[in-house]
Protein backbone atom coordinates (compact mmCIF):
# COMPACT_ATOMS: atom_id res chain seq x y z
CA UNK A 1 0.00 0.00 0.00
CA UNK A 2 0.85 3.21 -0.65
CA UNK A 3 -0.55 4.60 2.42
CA UNK A 4 -1.54 2.78 5.44
CA UNK A 5 -5.33 1.50 5.14
CA UNK A 6 -6.79 1.13 8.74
CA UNK A 7 -9.85 -0.89 9.65
CA UNK A 8 -11.72 1.04 12.12
CA UNK A 9 -14.48 -1.40 13.32
CA UNK A 10 -16.43 -3.98 11.78
CA UNK A 11 -20.03 -6.19 12.09
CA UNK A 12 -22.15 -8.66 10.84
CA UNK A 13 -25.59 -10.32 11.06
CA UNK A 14 -25.84 -13.81 11.90
CA UNK A 15 -25.51 -15.96 9.13
CA UNK A 16 -29.05 -17.76 8.69
CA UNK A 17 -29.49 -21.04 6.71
CA UNK A 18 -31.84 -20.90 3.76
CA UNK A 19 -34.44 -23.98 4.45
CA UNK A 20 -36.41 -24.31 1.10
CA UNK A 21 -37.90 -21.33 1.13
CA UNK A 22 -37.52 -17.24 1.74
CA UNK A 23 -35.44 -16.14 4.79
CA UNK A 24 -36.85 -13.44 7.13
CA UNK A 25 -34.91 -10.85 5.88
CA UNK A 26 -34.19 -9.26 2.06
CA UNK A 27 -30.69 -8.58 1.56
CA UNK A 28 -31.22 -4.87 2.17
CA UNK A 29 -32.63 -5.77 5.34
CA UNK A 30 -29.59 -7.19 6.44
CA UNK A 31 -27.31 -5.06 5.18
CA UNK A 32 -29.31 -2.18 6.82
CA UNK A 33 -29.45 -3.87 10.36
CA UNK A 34 -25.48 -4.84 10.69
CA UNK A 35 -24.64 -1.02 8.89
CA UNK A 36 -26.70 0.98 10.92
CA UNK A 37 -25.83 -0.56 14.09
CA UNK A 38 -21.94 -0.06 13.54
CA UNK A 39 -22.46 3.51 12.37
CA UNK A 40 -24.29 3.78 15.78
CA UNK A 41 -21.66 3.92 17.92
CA UNK A 42 -18.93 5.19 15.69
CA UNK A 43 -17.29 8.95 16.60
CA UNK A 44 -18.53 10.51 13.13
CA UNK A 45 -21.94 10.38 11.40
CA UNK A 46 -22.82 8.32 8.72
CA UNK A 47 -22.91 11.69 6.37
CA UNK A 48 -19.64 11.64 7.52
CA UNK A 49 -18.63 8.99 5.35
CA UNK A 50 -16.86 9.55 1.96
CA UNK A 51 -18.56 6.65 0.25
CA UNK A 52 -20.70 3.11 0.49
CA UNK A 53 -19.30 0.15 -1.07
CA UNK A 54 -21.40 -3.07 -1.01
CA UNK A 55 -20.48 -6.41 -2.74
CA UNK A 56 -23.56 -8.34 -4.01
CA UNK A 57 -23.66 -11.22 -5.48
CA UNK A 58 -27.18 -12.00 -6.23
CA UNK A 59 -29.67 -8.60 -5.67
CA UNK A 60 -33.36 -8.84 -6.27
CA UNK A 61 -34.46 -6.92 -9.14
CA UNK A 62 -35.90 -4.32 -6.95
CA UNK A 63 -32.27 -3.45 -5.05
CA UNK A 64 -30.33 -3.40 -7.82
CA UNK A 65 -27.48 -0.78 -6.64
CA UNK A 66 -28.21 -2.62 -3.54
CA UNK A 67 -25.15 -0.19 -1.96
CA UNK A 68 -27.23 3.03 -2.64
CA UNK A 69 -30.11 1.66 -1.47
CA UNK A 70 -28.27 0.54 1.94
CA UNK A 71 -26.92 3.97 2.23
CA UNK A 72 -29.89 6.01 2.07
CA UNK A 73 -31.98 3.04 4.31
CA UNK A 74 -28.42 3.93 6.93
CA UNK A 75 -28.62 7.55 6.91
CA UNK A 76 -26.16 8.56 5.08
CA UNK A 77 -28.17 11.30 3.00
CA UNK A 78 -28.07 11.58 -0.39
CA UNK A 79 -24.48 13.25 -0.76
CA UNK A 80 -23.05 10.45 0.19
CA UNK A 81 -22.39 7.78 -2.78
CA UNK A 82 -23.49 4.05 -2.23
CA UNK A 83 -22.60 1.69 -5.01
CA UNK A 84 -22.45 -2.26 -5.63
CA UNK A 85 -19.70 -4.50 -6.84
CA UNK A 86 -19.46 -7.82 -7.85
CA UNK A 87 -17.01 -10.84 -8.01
CA UNK A 88 -18.90 -13.59 -6.95
CA UNK A 89 -17.94 -15.43 -3.78
CA UNK A 90 -15.36 -12.34 -3.37
CA UNK A 91 -17.72 -9.06 -3.99
CA UNK A 92 -17.01 -8.29 -0.39
CA UNK A 93 -13.36 -8.59 -0.59
CA UNK A 94 -13.59 -6.63 -4.03
CA UNK A 95 -16.01 -3.98 -1.86
CA UNK A 96 -12.77 -3.54 0.77
CA UNK A 97 -10.46 -3.44 -2.32
CA UNK A 98 -12.64 -0.78 -3.96
CA UNK A 99 -12.13 1.25 -0.95
CA UNK A 100 -8.65 1.08 -0.66
CA UNK A 101 -7.94 2.01 -4.01
CA UNK A 102 -10.09 5.19 -3.74
CA UNK A 103 -8.29 5.61 -0.24
CA UNK A 104 -5.26 5.41 -1.80
CA UNK A 105 -6.04 7.87 -4.93
CA UNK A 106 -7.00 10.70 -2.64
CA UNK A 107 -10.50 10.35 -3.81
CA UNK A 108 -12.18 9.13 -0.22
CA UNK A 109 -10.66 8.69 3.20
CA UNK A 110 -13.34 6.99 5.60
CA UNK A 111 -15.27 4.08 3.87
CA UNK A 112 -18.22 1.95 4.61
CA UNK A 113 -17.68 -1.11 2.93
CA UNK A 114 -18.90 -4.99 2.59
CA UNK A 115 -21.19 -7.45 1.32
CA UNK A 116 -24.76 -9.45 1.62
CA UNK A 117 -26.99 -11.83 -0.11
CA UNK A 118 -30.13 -13.39 0.84
CA UNK A 119 -29.50 -16.77 -1.03
CA UNK A 120 -33.03 -18.04 0.07
CA UNK A 121 -34.69 -15.41 -2.13
CA UNK A 122 -32.95 -16.04 -5.09
CA UNK A 123 -35.52 -16.25 -7.56
CA UNK A 124 -37.73 -19.34 -9.18
CA UNK A 125 -37.26 -18.62 -13.29
CA UNK A 126 -39.16 -19.47 -16.01
CA UNK A 127 -38.04 -21.56 -18.63
CA UNK A 128 -37.16 -20.23 -22.03
CA UNK A 129 -40.37 -22.27 -23.69
CA UNK A 130 -42.75 -20.68 -20.92
CA UNK A 131 -41.33 -16.80 -21.94
CA UNK A 132 -41.80 -17.91 -25.85
CA UNK A 133 -45.29 -19.03 -24.86
CA UNK A 134 -45.97 -15.66 -22.60
CA UNK A 135 -44.55 -13.91 -25.32
CA UNK A 136 -47.28 -15.10 -28.25
CA UNK A 137 -49.87 -15.28 -25.63
CA UNK A 138 -49.59 -11.46 -25.19
CA UNK A 139 -49.07 -10.53 -29.26
CA UNK A 140 -52.31 -12.76 -29.32
CA UNK A 141 -55.22 -10.39 -30.96
CA UNK A 142 -58.11 -12.32 -31.64
CA UNK A 143 -60.24 -14.64 -29.49
CA UNK A 144 -59.03 -17.59 -32.20
CA UNK A 145 -55.10 -16.92 -31.60
CA UNK A 146 -55.70 -16.60 -28.02
CA UNK A 147 -57.24 -19.51 -28.26
CA UNK A 148 -54.52 -21.32 -30.35
CA UNK A 149 -51.95 -20.52 -27.85
CA UNK A 150 -53.66 -22.27 -25.21
CA UNK A 151 -54.10 -25.52 -27.03
CA UNK A 152 -50.27 -25.24 -27.68
CA UNK A 153 -49.93 -24.48 -24.13
CA UNK A 154 -47.63 -27.74 -21.84
CA UNK A 155 -47.41 -28.13 -18.77
CA UNK A 156 -43.96 -28.84 -18.71
CA UNK A 157 -43.87 -25.40 -19.71
CA UNK A 158 -44.16 -23.91 -15.77
CA UNK A 159 -41.65 -26.73 -14.49
CA UNK A 160 -39.91 -24.00 -12.71
CA UNK A 161 -35.60 -22.80 -13.20
CA UNK A 162 -34.16 -22.76 -10.19
CA UNK A 163 -32.24 -19.65 -10.02
CA UNK A 164 -29.45 -20.42 -7.45
CA UNK A 165 -28.32 -23.35 -9.55
CA UNK A 166 -27.66 -21.53 -12.89
CA UNK A 167 -25.66 -19.19 -10.89
CA UNK A 168 -23.84 -21.70 -9.31
CA UNK A 169 -22.73 -23.02 -12.55
CA UNK A 170 -19.74 -21.88 -14.65
CA UNK A 171 -20.82 -20.79 -17.58
CA UNK A 172 -17.11 -21.67 -19.20
CA UNK A 173 -16.72 -25.03 -17.66
CA UNK A 174 -20.62 -25.96 -17.62
CA UNK A 175 -20.13 -27.46 -14.14
CA UNK A 176 -21.53 -26.77 -10.84
CA UNK A 177 -19.66 -25.45 -8.27
CA UNK A 178 -19.58 -28.58 -6.38
CA UNK A 179 -18.58 -30.29 -9.61
CA UNK A 180 -15.35 -28.12 -9.33
CA UNK A 181 -14.59 -29.31 -5.85
CA UNK A 182 -15.06 -33.27 -7.23
CA UNK A 183 -12.43 -32.51 -9.96
CA UNK A 184 -9.68 -31.19 -6.93
CA UNK A 185 -10.89 -34.09 -4.62
CA UNK A 186 -10.12 -36.44 -7.70
CA UNK A 187 -6.80 -34.53 -8.77
CA UNK A 188 -5.55 -34.45 -5.11
CA UNK A 189 -6.37 -37.69 -3.91
CA UNK A 190 -9.38 -36.47 -1.52
CA UNK A 191 -11.13 -39.23 0.25
CA UNK A 192 -15.08 -39.07 1.35
CA UNK A 193 -13.56 -39.20 4.72
CA UNK A 194 -10.85 -36.31 4.51
CA UNK A 195 -14.15 -34.33 3.49
CA UNK A 196 -16.28 -35.22 6.14
CA UNK A 197 -13.48 -34.78 8.54
CA UNK A 198 -12.85 -31.43 7.96
CA UNK A 199 -16.31 -30.46 8.28
CA UNK A 200 -16.86 -32.55 11.86
CA UNK A 201 -14.00 -30.09 12.84
CA UNK A 202 -15.65 -27.03 11.52
CA UNK A 203 -18.69 -27.22 13.32
CA UNK A 204 -16.42 -28.09 16.66
CA UNK A 205 -14.91 -25.11 16.42
CA UNK A 206 -17.48 -23.11 15.87
CA UNK A 207 -19.38 -24.62 18.46
CA UNK A 208 -16.36 -24.01 20.73
CA UNK A 209 -15.85 -20.45 19.44
CA UNK A 210 -20.07 -19.76 20.15
CA UNK A 211 -19.76 -20.99 23.76
CA UNK A 212 -16.60 -18.82 24.31
CA UNK A 213 -18.06 -15.75 22.60
CA UNK A 214 -15.54 -15.36 19.85
CA UNK A 215 -18.28 -13.82 17.38
CA UNK A 216 -18.35 -10.47 18.84
CA UNK A 217 -18.56 -8.94 15.99
CA UNK A 218 -22.44 -9.75 15.35
CA UNK A 219 -25.03 -8.13 15.49
CA UNK A 220 -28.57 -9.99 16.18
CA UNK A 221 -31.64 -9.45 14.10
CA UNK A 222 -35.49 -8.64 14.68
CA UNK A 223 -38.06 -10.21 11.97
CA UNK A 224 -41.21 -8.01 11.75
CA UNK A 225 -42.82 -10.91 14.42
CA UNK A 226 -40.69 -9.91 17.04
CA UNK A 227 -38.14 -13.14 16.62
CA UNK A 228 -34.66 -12.56 17.84
CA UNK A 229 -31.66 -13.83 15.01
CA UNK A 230 -28.74 -13.52 17.67
CA UNK A 231 -26.49 -16.10 16.09
CA UNK A 232 -25.43 -17.83 13.40
CA UNK A 233 -27.69 -20.82 12.50
CA UNK A 234 -26.42 -23.73 10.64
CA UNK A 235 -24.40 -24.86 12.93
CA UNK A 236 -24.82 -28.70 14.19
CA UNK A 237 -23.54 -29.29 17.35
CA UNK A 238 -24.27 -33.15 16.47
CA UNK A 239 -21.93 -33.16 13.56
CA UNK A 240 -19.96 -36.68 13.79
CA UNK A 241 -18.44 -38.59 11.32
CA UNK A 242 -21.21 -41.35 11.29
CA UNK A 243 -23.63 -39.24 10.24
CA UNK A 244 -22.06 -37.61 7.85
CA UNK A 245 -21.14 -40.66 6.32
CA UNK A 246 -25.34 -41.04 5.72
CA UNK A 247 -25.01 -38.31 3.25
CA UNK A 248 -24.83 -39.43 -0.16
CA UNK A 249 -23.02 -37.24 -2.99
CA UNK A 250 -24.81 -34.28 -4.52
CA UNK A 251 -22.63 -33.15 -7.28
CA UNK A 252 -21.33 -36.45 -8.76
CA UNK A 253 -24.13 -39.42 -7.48
CA UNK A 254 -22.37 -42.24 -8.87
CA UNK A 255 -18.37 -41.58 -8.19
CA UNK A 256 -18.30 -38.34 -6.25
CA UNK A 257 -17.34 -37.59 -2.51
CA UNK A 258 -18.96 -33.87 -1.96
CA UNK A 259 -21.99 -34.13 -0.36
CA UNK A 260 -24.20 -31.15 1.06
CA UNK A 261 -22.36 -31.75 4.68
CA UNK A 262 -18.80 -31.14 3.58
CA UNK A 263 -20.18 -28.45 1.45
CA UNK A 264 -21.01 -24.79 2.48
CA UNK A 265 -24.47 -23.86 3.38
CA UNK A 266 -26.76 -21.69 1.63
CA UNK A 267 -27.43 -18.97 3.30
CA UNK A 268 -28.03 -15.16 3.59
CA UNK A 269 -25.98 -12.72 5.34
CA UNK A 270 -23.90 -9.44 5.86
CA UNK A 271 -20.78 -7.87 6.96
CA UNK A 272 -19.41 -4.70 6.99
CA UNK A 273 -15.77 -2.99 7.60
CA UNK A 274 -14.88 0.93 7.95
CA UNK A 275 -11.60 1.26 6.20
CA UNK A 276 -9.96 4.93 6.73
CA UNK A 277 -7.14 7.13 5.71
CA UNK A 278 -4.08 8.41 8.41
CA UNK A 279 -6.10 11.67 8.10
CA UNK A 280 -9.53 10.21 9.16
CA UNK A 281 -7.84 8.82 11.61
CA UNK A 282 -6.90 11.66 13.12
CA UNK A 283 -9.79 13.59 12.29
CA UNK A 284 -12.27 11.85 13.63
CA UNK A 285 -9.93 10.68 16.86
CA UNK A 286 -10.63 7.13 15.64
CA UNK A 287 -8.63 4.18 17.07
CA UNK A 288 -8.05 1.28 14.40
CA UNK A 289 -8.61 -2.34 15.41
CA UNK A 290 -5.85 -3.10 11.94
CA UNK A 291 -4.59 -2.33 8.76
CA UNK A 292 -4.49 -3.83 5.48
CA UNK A 293 -1.20 -4.63 4.25
CA UNK A 294 -1.71 -5.99 0.94
CA UNK A 295 -4.22 -7.52 -1.48
CA UNK A 296 -3.96 -9.45 -4.78
CA UNK A 297 -5.82 -11.22 -7.51
CA UNK A 298 -5.37 -14.06 -9.09
CA UNK A 299 -6.93 -16.12 -12.11
CA UNK A 300 -6.74 -19.94 -12.78
CA UNK A 301 -9.19 -22.74 -14.57
CA UNK A 302 -12.38 -22.35 -13.73
CA UNK A 303 -13.12 -25.66 -13.42
CA UNK A 304 -9.98 -25.57 -10.59
CA UNK A 305 -11.51 -22.52 -8.87
CA UNK A 306 -11.38 -23.93 -5.34
CA UNK A 307 -7.30 -23.53 -5.61
CA UNK A 308 -7.75 -19.87 -6.16
CA UNK A 309 -7.06 -19.19 -2.55
CA UNK A 310 -3.19 -20.64 -3.03
CA UNK A 311 -2.60 -18.56 -6.64
CA UNK A 312 -4.07 -15.27 -4.37
CA UNK A 313 -1.97 -15.53 -1.25
CA UNK A 314 1.49 -16.98 -2.55
CA UNK A 315 2.12 -13.48 -4.74
CA UNK A 316 1.57 -12.05 -1.33
CA UNK A 317 3.91 -13.89 0.76
CA UNK A 318 6.80 -13.49 -1.99
CA UNK A 319 5.79 -9.79 -2.70
CA UNK A 320 6.17 -8.78 1.49
CA UNK A 321 9.07 -11.40 1.90
CA UNK A 322 6.80 -13.66 4.15
CA UNK A 323 6.86 -17.58 4.67
CA UNK A 324 4.56 -19.85 5.69
CA UNK A 325 5.14 -19.49 9.32
CA UNK A 326 5.35 -15.59 9.72
CA UNK A 327 0.98 -15.81 8.55
CA UNK A 328 -0.10 -16.08 12.63
CA UNK A 329 -3.49 -17.13 11.36
CA UNK A 330 -4.64 -18.05 7.54
CA UNK A 331 -8.70 -17.96 6.99
CA UNK A 332 -9.77 -19.72 3.97
CA UNK A 333 -12.91 -19.63 2.99
CA UNK A 334 -14.80 -22.93 3.11
CA UNK A 335 -16.79 -23.31 -0.20
CA UNK A 336 -16.41 -27.22 0.18
CA UNK A 337 -14.23 -29.41 2.68
CA UNK A 338 -12.24 -30.47 -0.54
CA UNK A 339 -11.25 -27.14 -2.12
CA UNK A 340 -9.56 -26.06 1.29
CA UNK A 341 -7.92 -29.95 1.81
CA UNK A 342 -7.04 -28.83 -1.81
CA UNK A 343 -4.87 -25.87 -0.86
CA UNK A 344 -3.45 -27.50 1.50
CA UNK A 345 -2.21 -29.93 -0.86
CA UNK A 346 -1.02 -28.23 -3.19
CA UNK A 347 0.80 -25.87 -1.19
CA UNK A 348 2.56 -29.06 0.50
CA UNK A 349 3.38 -30.00 -3.40
CA UNK A 350 6.75 -28.80 -4.89
CA UNK A 351 5.83 -28.96 -8.62
CA UNK A 352 2.48 -27.60 -8.05
CA UNK A 353 4.56 -24.56 -6.25
CA UNK A 354 7.25 -24.25 -8.63
CA UNK A 355 5.47 -24.50 -11.96
CA UNK A 356 2.16 -23.13 -11.12
CA UNK A 357 2.93 -20.51 -8.15
CA UNK A 358 6.23 -19.70 -9.17
CA UNK A 359 7.65 -20.80 -5.51
CA UNK A 360 11.19 -22.11 -5.34
CA UNK A 361 9.66 -24.93 -3.63
CA UNK A 362 6.81 -26.04 -1.84
CA UNK A 363 5.98 -23.59 0.57
CA UNK A 364 4.89 -26.32 3.36
CA UNK A 365 2.24 -27.70 5.39
CA UNK A 366 0.10 -24.98 7.44
CA UNK A 367 -0.19 -25.37 11.17
CA UNK A 368 -4.33 -26.55 11.25
CA UNK A 369 -4.19 -24.60 14.75
CA UNK A 370 -3.67 -21.56 12.85
CA UNK A 371 -5.96 -22.49 10.17
CA UNK A 372 -10.10 -21.12 10.72
CA UNK A 373 -9.56 -21.48 14.14
CA UNK A 374 -13.04 -20.86 15.04
CA UNK A 375 -14.36 -23.11 12.22
CA UNK A 376 -15.64 -22.03 8.54
CA UNK A 377 -18.10 -21.86 5.98
CA UNK A 378 -19.01 -25.71 6.06
CA UNK A 379 -20.62 -24.91 9.51
CA UNK A 380 -20.80 -21.02 9.48
CA UNK A 381 -23.14 -20.73 5.62
CA UNK A 382 -21.49 -19.02 2.91
CA UNK A 383 -23.76 -16.00 1.80
CA UNK A 384 -21.72 -15.40 -1.37
CA UNK A 385 -21.53 -11.63 -1.49
CA UNK A 386 -20.39 -11.54 2.18
CA UNK A 387 -18.28 -14.40 3.13
CA UNK A 388 -14.93 -11.99 1.68
CA UNK A 389 -16.21 -9.58 4.28
CA UNK A 390 -16.51 -11.67 6.76
CA UNK A 391 -13.54 -13.28 6.96
CA UNK A 392 -11.53 -9.97 6.95
CA UNK A 393 -13.27 -8.91 9.58
CA UNK A 394 -13.19 -12.18 12.02
CA UNK A 395 -9.35 -12.52 11.20
CA UNK A 396 -8.71 -9.23 12.63
CA UNK A 397 -10.28 -10.34 15.65
CA UNK A 398 -9.03 -14.10 16.10
CA UNK A 399 -5.53 -11.75 15.69
CA UNK A 400 -6.15 -9.66 18.60
CA UNK A 401 -7.87 -12.40 21.12
CA UNK A 402 -4.71 -14.32 20.06
CA UNK A 403 -2.18 -11.69 20.34
CA UNK A 404 -1.63 -12.67 16.51
CA UNK A 405 -0.12 -10.29 14.28
CA UNK A 406 -0.09 -10.86 10.65
CA UNK A 407 -3.13 -12.84 9.13
CA UNK A 408 -4.17 -14.02 5.54
CA UNK A 409 -7.82 -14.11 4.82
CA UNK A 410 -7.85 -15.77 1.41
CA UNK A 411 -11.32 -17.04 -0.83
CA UNK A 412 -12.25 -19.08 -3.59
CA UNK A 413 -14.40 -17.62 -6.71
CA UNK A 414 -16.45 -19.24 -8.99
CA UNK A 415 -14.99 -18.78 -12.32
CA UNK A 416 -11.74 -19.55 -11.87
CA UNK A 417 -10.66 -16.87 -9.80
CA UNK A 418 -8.91 -15.83 -6.05
CA UNK A 419 -8.75 -12.90 -3.73
CA UNK A 420 -6.00 -12.53 -0.80
CA UNK A 421 -5.13 -9.81 1.82
CA UNK A 422 -3.04 -9.45 4.10
CA UNK A 423 -3.88 -7.67 7.33
CA UNK A 424 -1.95 -6.15 10.86
CA UNK A 425 -3.75 -6.49 13.99
CA UNK A 426 -3.17 -3.25 15.81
Amino acid sequence: MNQPIYIIDGARTPFLKARNAPGPFAASDLATAAGSALLARQRFAPDQLDEVILGCAAPSPDEVNIGRVVALRMGCGIDVPGWTVMRNCASGMQAIDSAIANIERGRAQLVLAGGVDALSRAPLLYSDPMVRWFAGWMGARSLGEKLAMIRRFKLGYLAPVIGIMKGLTDPIAGQLMGQTAENLAFEFGITRDDMDAFAVESHRRVAAAQDAGHFGEIVPLVDKDGTVYAQDDGLRRDASMAGLAKLKPFFDKKYGRVTPANSSQITDGAAWLILASEDAVQQHGLTPIGRIVDTEWAGLEPERMGLGPVHAASPILTRNGLGRDDIDLWEINEAFAAQVIACLKAWQNDEYCRMRLGLPGALGAIDPARLNVDGGAVALGHPVGASGARIVLHLLHALRRTGGKRGIASICIGGGLGGAMLVEAL
